[in-house]
């Protein structure tokens, strides 16, 4: 179970990371912005992005019935998951800015 997860996952940053044009943070950064960025702030996007994807899955009977199903996946999980895969290393101007 745990060999498919970690497959899984893997696969699935493998095409994230080759689907993306490459981030480029707008001026410049310090190290530590970066090391706080790569040790803290990606683990707790991508752990977001996890459980708003169990949440989504979950809440998509009332969302539907709502007609709030855009802005559910878009909160849940569309905006961790730019955090986590898309912003710029070390840029924390629009971090968890939905």
């Amino acid at each position: 179970m745990k060999t498919k997860l970690l497959i899984t996952v893997l696969c699935v940053l493998v095409l994230q990371l080759s689907t993306t044009a490459p981030a480029y943070a707008s001026g410049s950064t310090d190290a530590a912005s970066v090391a706080v960025d790569v040790l803290v702030a990606r683990p707790i996007s991508f752990a977001m992005t996890v459980v708003g994807s169990a949440l989504f899955v979950v809440s998509l009977p009332f969302s539907a019935g709502s007609g709030y199903v855009d802005k559910a996946a878009h909160t849940l999980v569309t905006a961790p998951a730019k955090d986590t895969f898309t912003r710029p290393l070390g840029d924390f101007d629009e971090f968890m800015d939905y």
